[in-house]
């Protein structure tokens, strides 16, 4: 026990040099392209991706405008590896009788139209419970259209002018 002791003591008075050479928990926790392994989408590497390291199976752009025009509807999942964003049921306040749930599917790594698809499900309140209802076959196109456009500005945010 005292061995061990010792060992992490002078590990972490290794640690505590002040050269400027890599330490030894640095050298644990990042990989050799210098991300970090832990964080699973990728460290401070810049724009290099880590071949070895897990990464977001999307499109960044499209997950985070995703998630940003669904932000007024609580989240039952959502998968960044699987690009799978699932709402909760969710009433708008002034039609507490029927309420939708919403299905996000980003099916590619690049930005593209055809990589966003959305499905959407309404019930309306009967005598009985809640029961399926039609939905109008725009409302899942105007979503797809909002997130693309979100995906844009946030593109065009990070890109050098």
């Amino acid at each position: 026990m005292r061995i061990l002791i010792i060992a992490a003591c002078a590990c972490l008075l290794a640690a505590c040099s002040s050269d400027n050479s890599t330490s030894a928990s640095t050298a644990m926790t990042r990989t050799s392209s210098g991300s970090s392994w832990f964080w699973p989408f990728g460290g401070n590497s810049g724009d290099a991706p880590a071949t070895d390291m897990p990464q977001l199976g999307v499109n960044s752009y499209l997950w985070r405008a995703t998630l940003d025009t669904l932000n007024f509807m609580p989240l039952a999942s959502a998968d960044p590896v699987g690009g799978v964003v699932i709402s909760d049921w969710y009433a708008a306040p002034d039609k507490p009788d029927e309420h939708v749930k919403v299905t996000v599917y980003i099916l590619d790594k690049r930005l593209r139209a055809d990589a966003v698809k959305v499905s959407v499900f309404r019930q309306v309140r009967n005598p009985n419970g809640w029961a399926d209802a039609a939905v109008n076959t725009d409302t899942g196109i105007k979503l797809e259209n909002a997130i693309l456009a979100r995906a844009r500005e946030l593109r065009l945010s990070t890109t050098p002018q």
